[in-house]
């Protein structure tokens, strides 16, 4: 059964419908302790419920299977998206995966986005091939090119929007349209602007993946994953294939967690401000060679960003290559001193990711280089602090990569050009 909402306000206790996102982020699916009427709701740290009687229990038996802390997130998350209650996993790949053992068998076909976490590249090509599913990678920027791809046998089609690390854009509604006319399930991983920037359900499609462990619980503490989506059967499959799989999160982290939504909207209205500034100053470095962030007014896929995104803004996250190339690059990472190098995004500090010896490693250069993950590219999540900060360190960072690759080559190398986009 599929249900639909109007409001993000559907799940929030006490509410008025129609209440905003900030609102919806602090309230929803959240009340004060019953018990002790504790404002900030008691993490619940048991791994057993005591029943009242043979078949009668207060909602809960045992950890692997549900947990009070991670219902009121899942109830949080779904207020969040205008969605049913959401299906909250130890990791965002967990979530992902149950997204696919719910949707895919032996002899199916998924058509995927050529740009993607390296993750969902190593687990399609090397542990669902393995169950006799086949995949297609396509450009999911040419909506059409995801229509050309699909088989008889297609059953799922997965985007991420922005992607992971170049920013590339979809047309989520196109896309969604393409799966409904066909019968094929459409999954978005929304994870870089969360449903405070980019609502997919409301675009049309079936179900949206999240690593909370990102922008959603926003401070490095809590690792988590969720599946969200307004098709009550859908979600019924995926919550009964963690409790058979034990993907379940932990109380702990699902108690982090749900105290980071909270200022979800706040701090990603900073984040993009702080992006949007950084990607205008990189943008103008000479030393800098290209910048993928899709706010900025030249980004060729920048309508499409304003016509999809939310508010006007476009996310803490982007990515860009130096002049110089690799080398460059690497002396650029190994030289800063506020931005820290990590294989993470979405916190409050500004991290810094080489996604060909990190998230991408596993993925073969050949398709790497065909969908511009170039050596030399370094991924930014932008931070809380000061942008004028952030900027001066990675100017100076810049500067003693340039001053090498002088020396180096006997003068500045050209502008590169490999195809990434500005």
């Amino acid at each position: 059964m599929s249900c639909c909402f109007d409001s993000p306000s559907s799940h929030i206790p006490g509410s008025q419908a129609g209440a905003g996102t900030s609102t919806t982020a602090i309230h929803g699916g959240l009340e004060p302790d019953p018990l002790t009427g504790a404002l900030v709701m008691p993490m619940v740290q048991s791994t057993t419920f005591v029943q009242e009687a043979v078949g009668k229990s207060r909602g809960h038996a045992y950890s692997r299977v549900s947990n009070p802390t991670v219902s009121v997130l899942e109830a949080q998350l779904g207020a969040l998206e205008g969605a049913l209650p959401a299906v909250c996993f130890v990791t965002g790949l967990a979530a992902e995966t149950a997204v696919f053992l719910a949707l895919l068998k032996a002899g199916d076909h998924v058509v995927l986005g050529d740009v993607i976490y390296g993750g969902t590249v190593r687990l399609v090509g090397q542990v669902l091939s393995e169950l006799g599913i086949t995949s297609t990678f396509v450009d999911a920027s040419v909506a059409e090119n995801v229509r050309g791809a699909l088989r008889p046998e297609t059953r799922l089609i997965f985007i991420e929007s922005p992607a992971n690390p170049t920013l590339k854009l979809t047309d989520i509604k196109a896309v969604a349209d393409i799966g409904r006319a066909a019968g094929v399930r459409v999954a978005v991983d929304n994870t870089f602007l969360t449903p405070v920037i980019q609502r997919p359900l409301d675009l049309g499609v079936d179900v949206c993946v999240y690593s909370t462990t990102k922008h959603i619980e926003g401070h490095s503490t809590a690792i988590g994953g969720s599946v969200v989506s307004r098709d009550e059967a859908l979600l019924d499959r995926v919550r009964f294939l963690r409790k058979c799989t034990g993907g379940i999160q932990a109380a702990f982290g699902a108690w982090l967690t749900t105290n980071g939504v909270k200022t979800l909207p706040l701090r990603l209205k900073q984040h993009s401000a702080n992006a949007l500034d950084l990607a205008k100053a990189l943008h103008a470095n000479p030393h800098v060679a290209s910048v993928n962030y899709p706010g900025l007014e030249d980004h060729p896929q920048h309508e499409l960003a304003q016509r999809q995104h939310l508010g006007g803004i476009h996310g803490g996250v982007l990515s860009f290559e130096v002049v110089g190339g690799t080398d460059a690059a690497v002396k650029v990472l190994n030289s800063t001193r506020l931005c820290l190098l990590v294989e993470h995004l979405g916190g409050i500090e500004t991290l810094l990711t080489h996604p060909v010896t990190m998230t991408h490693a596993d993925v073969p250069r050949e398709h790497r280089l065909v969908v511009g993950i170039p050596d030399g590219l370094i991924r930014v999540s932008v931070g809380l602090e000061d942008v004028a900060d952030i900027i001066a360190d990675l100017e100076q960072a810049i500067s003693i990569a340039h001053a090498e690759s002088a020396t180096r080559t006997g003068g500045a190398g050209a502008r590169a050009a490999e195809g990434v986009l500005r």
